[in-house]
Protein backbone atom coordinates (compact mmCIF):
# COMPACT_ATOMS: atom_id res chain seq x y z
CA UNK A 1 0.00 0.00 0.00
CA UNK A 2 2.95 2.11 1.21
CA UNK A 3 4.40 1.72 -2.70
CA UNK A 4 1.54 2.76 -4.52
CA UNK A 5 1.04 5.34 -2.34
CA UNK A 6 4.51 6.58 -2.51
CA UNK A 7 4.51 5.86 -6.46
CA UNK A 8 1.11 8.03 -6.57
CA UNK A 9 2.98 10.90 -5.23
CA UNK A 10 6.13 10.26 -7.06
CA UNK A 11 4.14 10.75 -10.30
CA UNK A 12 1.58 13.51 -9.06
CA UNK A 13 5.03 15.72 -7.68
CA UNK A 14 6.73 15.28 -11.50
CA UNK A 15 3.19 16.17 -13.12
CA UNK A 16 3.08 19.36 -10.94
CA UNK A 17 7.01 20.05 -11.97
CA UNK A 18 6.14 19.76 -15.73
CA UNK A 19 2.51 21.55 -15.41
CA UNK A 20 4.69 25.16 -16.63
CA UNK A 21 5.96 23.55 -19.47
CA UNK A 22 2.82 22.32 -20.41
CA UNK A 23 1.14 25.88 -20.08
CA UNK A 24 4.39 27.02 -22.46
CA UNK A 25 3.77 24.41 -24.85
CA UNK A 26 0.25 25.33 -25.03
CA UNK A 27 0.87 29.19 -25.13
CA UNK A 28 3.07 28.38 -27.89
CA UNK A 29 0.75 25.85 -30.10
CA UNK A 30 -2.05 28.74 -29.46
CA UNK A 31 -0.09 31.75 -30.97
CA UNK A 32 1.88 29.35 -33.99
CA UNK A 33 -1.91 28.93 -34.78
CA UNK A 34 -2.46 32.30 -35.05
CA UNK A 35 0.66 33.27 -36.53
CA UNK A 36 -0.13 30.41 -39.00
CA UNK A 37 -3.45 32.09 -39.78
CA UNK A 38 -1.78 35.53 -40.15
CA UNK A 39 1.18 34.17 -42.22
CA UNK A 40 -1.37 32.28 -44.56
CA UNK A 41 -3.58 35.93 -45.24
CA UNK A 42 0.10 37.94 -45.74
CA UNK A 43 1.38 35.62 -48.01
CA UNK A 44 -1.87 35.43 -49.98
CA UNK A 45 -1.74 39.08 -50.33
CA UNK A 46 1.87 38.99 -51.26
CA UNK A 47 0.73 36.20 -54.09
CA UNK A 48 -2.16 37.79 -55.49
CA UNK A 49 0.01 40.84 -56.44
CA UNK A 50 2.24 39.04 -58.19
CA UNK A 51 0.16 36.12 -59.49
CA UNK A 52 -3.52 36.54 -60.97
CA UNK A 53 -3.89 32.25 -60.19
CA UNK A 54 -6.32 31.88 -57.78
CA UNK A 55 -5.70 27.91 -57.65
CA UNK A 56 -1.77 28.99 -56.83
CA UNK A 57 -2.30 31.48 -55.00
CA UNK A 58 -4.78 29.19 -52.72
CA UNK A 59 -2.32 26.06 -52.52
CA UNK A 60 0.63 27.97 -51.56
CA UNK A 61 -1.01 30.21 -48.76
CA UNK A 62 -2.32 26.65 -47.36
CA UNK A 63 0.27 24.98 -48.04
CA UNK A 64 2.47 27.61 -46.00
CA UNK A 65 -0.18 27.76 -43.08
CA UNK A 66 -0.37 23.79 -42.20
CA UNK A 67 3.82 23.90 -42.38
CA UNK A 68 3.70 26.80 -39.71
CA UNK A 69 1.20 24.65 -37.85
CA UNK A 70 3.57 21.27 -37.85
CA UNK A 71 6.33 23.01 -36.91
CA UNK A 72 4.66 24.69 -33.85
CA UNK A 73 2.99 21.75 -32.95
CA UNK A 74 6.66 20.10 -32.88
CA UNK A 75 8.25 22.37 -30.78
CA UNK A 76 5.47 22.10 -28.36
CA UNK A 77 5.28 19.08 -27.98
CA UNK A 78 9.66 19.28 -26.87
CA UNK A 79 9.09 22.27 -24.81
CA UNK A 80 6.43 20.07 -23.21
CA UNK A 81 8.89 17.36 -22.88
CA UNK A 82 6.85 14.76 -25.10
CA UNK A 83 9.26 15.00 -28.01
CA UNK A 84 8.69 11.01 -28.25
CA UNK A 85 5.41 11.64 -28.68
CA UNK A 86 5.76 13.12 -32.19
CA UNK A 87 8.03 10.32 -33.24
CA UNK A 88 5.31 8.18 -32.40
CA UNK A 89 2.59 10.15 -34.27
CA UNK A 90 4.55 10.55 -37.43
CA UNK A 91 5.23 6.58 -37.31
CA UNK A 92 1.09 6.22 -36.86
CA UNK A 93 0.71 8.89 -39.23
CA UNK A 94 2.53 6.83 -42.12
CA UNK A 95 1.08 3.49 -41.31
CA UNK A 96 -2.35 5.59 -41.40
CA UNK A 97 -1.84 7.32 -45.04
CA UNK A 98 -1.34 3.67 -46.39
CA UNK A 99 -4.74 2.66 -45.18
CA UNK A 100 -6.97 6.00 -45.62
CA UNK A 101 -5.31 5.67 -48.96
CA UNK A 102 -7.41 2.83 -49.83
CA UNK A 103 -10.50 4.33 -47.68
CA UNK A 104 -10.74 7.52 -49.24
CA UNK A 105 -8.67 6.86 -53.03
CA UNK A 106 -10.69 9.01 -54.94
CA UNK A 107 -10.69 11.95 -52.45
CA UNK A 108 -6.78 11.87 -52.56
CA UNK A 109 -6.66 11.00 -56.07
CA UNK A 110 -8.84 14.27 -56.78
CA UNK A 111 -6.95 15.96 -54.30
CA UNK A 112 -3.43 15.36 -56.30
CA UNK A 113 -5.04 15.84 -59.73
CA UNK A 114 -6.10 18.87 -57.84
CA UNK A 115 -2.33 19.78 -57.34
CA UNK A 116 -1.14 18.91 -60.81
CA UNK A 117 -3.91 21.30 -62.33
CA UNK A 118 -2.27 24.20 -60.31
CA UNK A 119 1.29 24.13 -61.81
CA UNK A 120 -0.07 22.95 -65.31
CA UNK A 121 -3.46 22.87 -66.49
CA UNK A 122 -5.31 23.79 -69.64
CA UNK A 123 -7.14 26.60 -68.68
CA UNK A 124 -7.75 29.71 -66.49
CA UNK A 125 -10.89 31.12 -64.28
CA UNK A 126 -13.27 32.47 -66.67
CA UNK A 127 -12.22 30.35 -69.69
CA UNK A 128 -14.81 28.89 -72.50
CA UNK A 129 -13.75 25.07 -71.99
CA UNK A 130 -15.43 21.69 -73.03
CA UNK A 131 -14.39 18.51 -70.47
CA UNK A 132 -16.34 15.49 -72.22
CA UNK A 133 -20.02 16.40 -72.88
CA UNK A 134 -20.25 19.50 -70.58
CA UNK A 135 -18.88 22.68 -72.38
CA UNK A 136 -19.58 25.89 -70.09
CA UNK A 137 -17.12 28.42 -68.77
CA UNK A 138 -14.61 28.17 -65.72
CA UNK A 139 -16.21 29.87 -62.72
CA UNK A 140 -14.00 27.93 -59.74
CA UNK A 141 -10.79 25.85 -59.35
CA UNK A 142 -10.33 23.25 -55.88
CA UNK A 143 -8.28 20.85 -55.20
CA UNK A 144 -11.16 18.63 -55.84
CA UNK A 145 -12.94 19.87 -58.34
CA UNK A 146 -13.74 22.16 -61.12
CA UNK A 147 -16.71 24.18 -61.20
CA UNK A 148 -18.02 24.85 -64.57
CA UNK A 149 -21.46 27.08 -65.65
CA UNK A 150 -22.82 26.14 -68.88
CA UNK A 151 -24.32 28.15 -71.16
CA UNK A 152 -28.07 27.07 -70.28
CA UNK A 153 -27.60 27.92 -66.84
CA UNK A 154 -26.47 24.61 -64.95
CA UNK A 155 -23.32 24.70 -62.34
CA UNK A 156 -21.28 21.92 -63.15
CA UNK A 157 -19.02 20.43 -60.58
CA UNK A 158 -16.19 18.01 -62.77
CA UNK A 159 -13.78 15.66 -60.43
CA UNK A 160 -9.94 17.11 -60.77
CA UNK A 161 -9.08 13.39 -61.70
CA UNK A 162 -11.52 13.70 -64.85
CA UNK A 163 -10.01 16.57 -66.07
CA UNK A 164 -6.95 14.95 -65.82
CA UNK A 165 -8.28 11.84 -67.81
CA UNK A 166 -9.82 13.66 -70.26
CA UNK A 167 -9.79 15.89 -73.25
CA UNK A 168 -10.00 19.11 -72.53
CA UNK A 169 -10.99 21.81 -75.39
CA UNK A 170 -10.35 25.46 -74.76
CA UNK A 171 -12.44 28.12 -76.73
CA UNK A 172 -10.88 31.21 -75.45
CA UNK A 173 -7.00 30.25 -74.42
CA UNK A 174 -5.74 32.45 -77.51
CA UNK A 175 -8.45 34.69 -77.76
CA UNK A 176 -9.88 33.61 -81.13
CA UNK A 177 -12.41 31.08 -82.53
CA UNK A 178 -13.37 30.18 -85.91
CA UNK A 179 -16.77 30.25 -86.94
CA UNK A 180 -18.46 28.70 -90.36
CA UNK A 181 -21.90 28.05 -92.31
CA UNK A 182 -22.50 26.67 -95.38
CA UNK A 183 -24.58 29.03 -98.11
CA UNK A 184 -26.36 27.22 -101.53
CA UNK A 185 -26.07 29.37 -104.66
CA UNK A 186 -27.59 27.76 -107.96
CA UNK A 187 -25.54 25.86 -110.87
CA UNK A 188 -25.74 28.76 -113.03
CA UNK A 189 -24.32 30.80 -111.18
CA UNK A 190 -20.34 31.92 -110.93
CA UNK A 191 -18.75 30.07 -108.58
CA UNK A 192 -15.76 32.36 -108.31
CA UNK A 193 -17.96 35.36 -108.04
CA UNK A 194 -20.64 33.92 -105.60
CA UNK A 195 -17.19 33.54 -103.30
CA UNK A 196 -16.08 37.01 -104.03
CA UNK A 197 -19.48 38.12 -102.93
CA UNK A 198 -19.41 35.78 -99.71
CA UNK A 199 -16.34 37.32 -98.44
CA UNK A 200 -16.96 40.38 -99.07
CA UNK A 201 -19.64 40.22 -97.04
CA UNK A 202 -17.96 38.85 -94.41
CA UNK A 203 -14.90 41.01 -93.87
CA UNK A 204 -17.35 44.00 -93.38
CA UNK A 205 -19.36 42.36 -91.23
CA UNK A 206 -18.52 43.92 -87.23
CA UNK A 207 -16.34 41.41 -85.29
CA UNK A 208 -14.62 40.16 -87.84
CA UNK A 209 -10.92 39.41 -87.39
CA UNK A 210 -8.91 39.18 -90.14
CA UNK A 211 -5.08 39.10 -90.13
CA UNK A 212 -1.65 37.05 -90.97
CA UNK A 213 -3.00 34.14 -88.54
CA UNK A 214 -7.08 34.42 -89.07
CA UNK A 215 -7.82 34.94 -92.66
CA UNK A 216 -11.25 34.68 -93.92
CA UNK A 217 -11.74 32.26 -96.58
CA UNK A 218 -14.60 29.79 -98.51
CA UNK A 219 -14.56 26.06 -100.17
CA UNK A 220 -17.03 24.06 -102.31
CA UNK A 221 -18.17 21.91 -99.75
CA UNK A 222 -20.65 19.72 -101.92
CA UNK A 223 -22.66 19.63 -104.99
CA UNK A 224 -26.20 18.98 -103.38
CA UNK A 225 -29.24 18.10 -105.48
CA UNK A 226 -30.26 21.62 -106.22
CA UNK A 227 -27.20 24.14 -105.17
CA UNK A 228 -23.97 24.42 -105.30
CA UNK A 229 -23.03 24.55 -101.17
CA UNK A 230 -20.02 26.66 -100.44
CA UNK A 231 -18.36 26.95 -96.80
CA UNK A 232 -17.49 30.41 -95.28
CA UNK A 233 -14.73 30.74 -92.47
CA UNK A 234 -13.90 33.57 -90.57
CA UNK A 235 -12.71 34.24 -86.92
CA UNK A 236 -14.23 36.00 -84.16
CA UNK A 237 -12.65 37.22 -80.69
CA UNK A 238 -13.51 34.81 -77.70
CA UNK A 239 -11.95 36.02 -75.10
CA UNK A 240 -15.56 36.47 -73.72
CA UNK A 241 -17.32 33.68 -75.42
CA UNK A 242 -21.14 32.84 -75.87
CA UNK A 243 -23.79 35.33 -77.23
CA UNK A 244 -21.37 37.64 -78.65
CA UNK A 245 -19.83 34.87 -80.84
CA UNK A 246 -23.29 33.52 -82.26
CA UNK A 247 -24.48 37.60 -82.50
CA UNK A 248 -21.44 37.74 -84.89
CA UNK A 249 -21.88 34.76 -86.78
CA UNK A 250 -25.85 35.85 -87.33
CA UNK A 251 -24.75 39.40 -88.52
CA UNK A 252 -22.60 37.76 -91.02
CA UNK A 253 -25.06 35.01 -92.60
CA UNK A 254 -27.78 38.12 -92.87
CA UNK A 255 -24.96 40.05 -94.51
CA UNK A 256 -24.45 37.62 -96.92
CA UNK A 257 -28.01 37.07 -97.69
CA UNK A 258 -29.00 40.67 -98.38
CA UNK A 259 -24.93 40.71 -100.44
CA UNK A 260 -26.20 37.53 -102.71
CA UNK A 261 -29.50 38.84 -103.14
CA UNK A 262 -28.20 42.25 -104.12
CA UNK A 263 -25.59 40.74 -107.00
CA UNK A 264 -28.30 38.72 -108.46
CA UNK A 265 -27.72 35.42 -107.28
CA UNK A 266 -29.64 32.96 -106.68
CA UNK A 267 -30.49 30.43 -103.71
CA UNK A 268 -32.71 28.24 -104.99
CA UNK A 269 -35.19 26.02 -102.24
CA UNK A 270 -34.55 21.95 -102.43
CA UNK A 271 -35.70 21.04 -106.18
CA UNK A 272 -38.93 18.12 -105.66
CA UNK A 273 -38.33 15.41 -108.75
CA UNK A 274 -41.60 13.41 -110.27
CA UNK A 275 -41.17 10.36 -111.81
CA UNK A 276 -43.52 8.30 -113.87
CA UNK A 277 -43.64 4.74 -113.64
CA UNK A 278 -45.22 2.00 -115.67
CA UNK A 279 -48.05 2.60 -117.87
CA UNK A 280 -48.37 6.69 -116.33
CA UNK A 281 -48.32 9.08 -119.02
CA UNK A 282 -49.13 12.57 -117.30
CA UNK A 283 -48.32 14.02 -113.83
CA UNK A 284 -52.00 13.36 -112.19
CA UNK A 285 -51.81 17.18 -110.87
CA UNK A 286 -54.27 19.50 -112.58
CA UNK A 287 -53.75 23.40 -112.58
CA UNK A 288 -56.84 25.46 -112.61
CA UNK A 289 -56.75 29.12 -112.10
CA UNK A 290 -53.54 28.97 -110.70
CA UNK A 291 -54.43 26.24 -107.65
CA UNK A 292 -53.47 23.08 -107.82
Amino acid sequence: MNTIKESFLENLNQVIVEVPNYLIALLIFVIGVISARFIANLSKKTLNIRSKDPLIVNFLSKTIKYAVILLVFILALKVAGLGYIATGLFAAAGASAVILGFAFKDIGENFISGVILAFNRPFDVGDTVSVGDIFGKVKTMEFRYTKLKTFDGKDVYIPNSDIIRKSVFNFTEDGFFRVDFVVGIAYEDNIDFAEEVILTAIRGTEGVIEDEEHEAFTTIDELATSTVNIKAYFWVKTTEYGKRSHRIKSDAISNVKKSIEKEGLSMPADIQEIKLYGSQKEIPVIIKNGKL
